[in-house]
């Protein structure tokens, strides 16, 4: 693209002195070389600029000498193995260990947790969190530069590689179009024999204000939806959210707060019900889980210690753990795990009282020695946003959204109906969940998933959009390709305006940059516009529209409509 464009601007220099009108030509070469400085220096400038914006603003740091005293040097200063001081209310500036000192972190802006973090000597911390509570010295890992400003660079020079169709195919296009203006300047010459025709045609091109606007446009929208602390990692993502006709939810952590209670404790088989949640507790306090989380907090909360009274566990993948307490095999998980995988068995006697367990929870299963021991019914209470969410969804152009959940079928009917999604499927495993968008993506459909779990990895990484809670797993944050930091799942009725104001721009620019500039080859071919006159209005159009190409997406009215739709939902579902 660039020596076909290179080609042209010789021809057209050369063309310009054979008449020996040196003031033509000198002309001519100014704008040439005014055009290429405008578009790499407005290019810069959009990519600084969202760097600039997600990247940390410290200049200078505390640094601690071997004999215990702090002076301040610039950032650039401090190299690994340094020592720095941060203080309450301070960003921590470079990657790096806790030395000393117990603090709470604000990691907020790196994993999208909303409640702070307890750190303490030896632990890892990262730049860009916050401290909120406390002050700390850190030792330094990594020298400025190659820390998270360095990575978000990265992130961005990817994201340009990471092209939508549309930016390739104007970008393909314009190639294209360099040889039909060498031919068209030729053609002029040959039917004119005007040299300062030929020359005017050749002022012209397509490649730039395509291939210049088309990037600003994408870069212009990953900063409003950075500033909306939504990381998208490429155009072609934004192009194929706005294309999207299916929405795939999973429900825990994703519909649901990720904050489950539990609200009883059923017990089976002549068992104690403290007894088994101590049990249950001793079991799942090994695994970051919000159910298992649940579980801990209702025991802990209930007064009972669990000691370790068990063999090496071993964890399942989304079905469950299994061990050995006293010599008995001991699991615990979903129904499906325990009495299909497992083959537990229910006693006689508590056949009727299993049957009306209520269905309006999920449950937890605990079985020793082959027999059910205990149901603990665990609520996991909906976003308030949920229900306004797939609404919204709806009416941006959303045909069809559907829920995903290891839940029972009963459980999985209620929340579907609740919150109004299309259709939904229960007891799902991972391989289900990617079965699934297989079979969408098969029916021609264009698919985004959003999760927030391990398990929920292989359908984020198999949809044609994976977008990922920010609270969830890191795993999850690193497999998709849109992160929602934002604890609020209306920025995906964002998201979707937002990609389709992109695709509107992208379009509009092409038939502009098609209409404008051909308009401007015709004229001079006529002879009605002199060479400089039409590379003055080709480079200036090319910087205007760049320029426009920079500007917000979602105008004010736009968001203040899509906020008030928020306060509505909100009081909708109070």
């Amino acid at each position: 693209g660039t020596r076909a464009r290179d080609v042209r601007d010789g021809t057209a220099l050369g063309v310009s002195q054979l008449p020996g009108d040196f003031d033509t030509a000198s002309s001519v070469q100014f704008l040439l070389r005014l055009g290429e400085t405008l578009e790499e220096w407005t290019h810069k400038r959009s990519v600084d600029d969202l760097a600039r914006s997600m990247a940390l603003q410290v200049d200078a740091v505390w640094r601690l000498d071997e004999e215990g005293g702090k002076k301040l040097v610039p950032l650039n200063a401090v190299s690994p193995g340094d020592l720095v001081i941060v203080h309450t209310g301070h960003v921590l500036p470079l990657d790096g260990i806790l030395e000393s000192g117990d603090v709470m972190l604000n990691q907020a802006s790196l994993t999208g947790e909303s409640v702070p973090v307890a750190k303490r000597p030896g632990a890892a911390v990262y730049a860009g969190s916050v401290v909120e509570e406390g002050n700390c010295v850190v030792r330094v890992t990594g020298a400025a530069g190659e820390n998270r400003y360095d990575r978000i660079v990265q992130m961005i020079e990817d994201s340009e590689r990471l092209k939508s169709g549309v930016e390739r195919q104007a970008a393909n296009l314009a190639d294209k179009l360099v040889p039909w203006c060498l031919g068209g300047s030729l053609l002029t010459w040959l039917l004119t024999r005007n040299v300062t025709r030929a020359v005017s045609v050749l002022m012209v091109d397509f490649s730039c204000a395509l291939k210049l606007s088309m990037p600003l446009s994408v870069l212009s929208a990953m900063r409003e939806a950075g500033n909306r602390k939504i990381t998208v990692k490429g155009g072609k993502y934004l192009e194929r959210i706005s294309e999207a006709n299916t929405v795939i939810f999973d429900k825990t952590g994703t519909l649901t707060k990720a904050c489950p209670t539990v609200l009883t404790v059923v017990p089976f088989h002549g068992s104690d019900a403290a007894e088994m949640l101590r049990l249950a507790a001793c079991l799942e306090e090994h695994f970051p889980h919000s159910v298992a989380n649940a579980v801990v907090r209702a025991a802990k909360e209930r007064g009972l210690d669990h000691e370790e009274m068990h063999s090496e566990v071993e964890y399942v993948v989304a079905h469950g753990i299994a061990t050995r307490v006293d010599g008995k095999r001991t699991v615990i998980g979903s129904r499906h795990f325990i009495f299909e995988d497992e083959g537990v068995t229910i006693a006689p006697e508590d056949r009727e009282a299993f049957d009306s367990l209520e269905q309006a929870c999920s449950w937890l299963y605990l079985a020793v020695d082959g027999v059910l021991s205990a149901a603990i019914g665990v609520l996991d209470p909906l976003r308030p946003e949920a229900e306004q969410t797939l609404v919204a969804l709806h009416a941006a152009g959303i045909e069809k959204t559907v829920m995903l959940t290891g839940d029972s079928q009963n459980t999985a009917r209620a929340i579907a109906q609740s919150l109004g999604v299309d259709e939904f499927r229960a007891e799902v495993l991972p391989e289900d969940k990617a079965r699934y968008i297989r079979d969408e993506q098969a029916a021609g459909r264009t698919v985004v998933m959003i999760g927030d779990g391990i398990n929920d990895t292989p359908a984020l990484s198999l949809a044609d959009v994976g977008i990922a809670v920010g609270s969830g797993a890191t795993i999850a944050r690193e497999v998709a390709d849109v992160v929602i930091a934002a604890e609020d799942l209306r920025e995906l009725v964002c998201l979707k305006r937002l990609s389709d104001a992109l695709m509107r721009r992208i379009r509009q620019n092409y038939h502009f940059v098609m209409g404008f500039n051909g308009a401007l080859i015709l004229l001079g071919a006529l002879g009605v516009l002199p060479p400089t006159v039409s590379a003055l209005l080709h480079n200036s159009s090319t910087l205007l529209l760049s320029m426009h190409s920079l500007t917000k997406l979602m105008g004010e009215e736009k968001t203040s409509e899509l906020e008030r739709t928020h306060t509505n939902g909100n009081r909708s579902i109070q």
